[in-house]
């Protein structure tokens, strides 16, 4: 696979940012409370069946004490149509906890801090830390993996280092880019049936020789 020049890696930074400079994410939500809850339900799920789930969870559990005092079944049903809904519950609730009892309930806007809370991984904290501090940071979920590859931003073969991948090549603005990056590959660059007809970055696909990314 053929990987992007810096020349042309400059000019897909520059496009990213041109179409989608406002972007945030399609997750509903209110304030960090909601927002992290919303991006931990979004694992391996779609952000439109989180916003389907979330307005009863957060009739039921408006906050952080409330979640960290759930009943452990009575979560699960709320969240049963979620992926993986079993071992949500309980980090859901392990994280409130600790929340509660280690940051005297107010959810901390620290990588660090974020990673140390039940079912909080690095790409968790950092789509949280991204959509709510514009923080400079770069997560890889599976359409940025997809578009990352196809542009030939990258040939890792993890999220982990295609994250290490974009961080080198983009440095700044990775806020906007990784907000980018989510809905092109959600809406254009689409795992089957790409809209190559409606993609603004034809010129720098890799896929077109051959590669393809799922």
């Amino acid at each position: 696979m053929k990987l992007s020049t810096k020349k042309e890696i400059a000019q897909i930074k520059s496009i990213f940012i041109e179409h989608y400079q406002n972007a945030k994410t399609e997750l509903s939500y209110k304030n960090i409370y909601e927002l992290l809850v919303c991006v931990m339900l979004s694992a391996q799920c779609t952000d439109k069946r989180v916003n389907i789930i979330t307005p009863a969870l957060f009739e039921n559990y408006p906050d952080i004490n409330a979640l960290a005092n759930a009943n452990l079944e009575s979560l699960k049903l709320l969240i049963q149509s979620c992926s993986f809904f079993n071992n949500k519950a309980k980090n859901l609730i392990a994280m409130a906890k600790s929340v509660s009892d280690n940051f005297q309930g107010e959810i901390p806007l620290d990588e660090t801090k974020l990673m140390s809370l039940a079912g909080v991984g690095q790409k968790t904290a950092h789509v949280v830390m991204i959509e709510y501090e514009n923080a400079n940071f770069m997560a890889v979920d599976t359409h940025v993996f997809r578009t990352s590859h196809r542009l030939g931003l990258s040939a890792a073969k993890t999220p982990e280092k295609t994250e290490l991948d974009l961080v080198a090549a983009f440095k700044d603005d990775l806020h906007i880019l990784h907000q980018g990056m989510v809905l092109f590959g959600r809406y254009i660059c689409k795992a089957k049936n790409p809209k190559c007809n409606e993609c603004f970055l034809t010129e720098f696909c890799k896929s077109k020789n051959g590669f393809k990314v799922k």
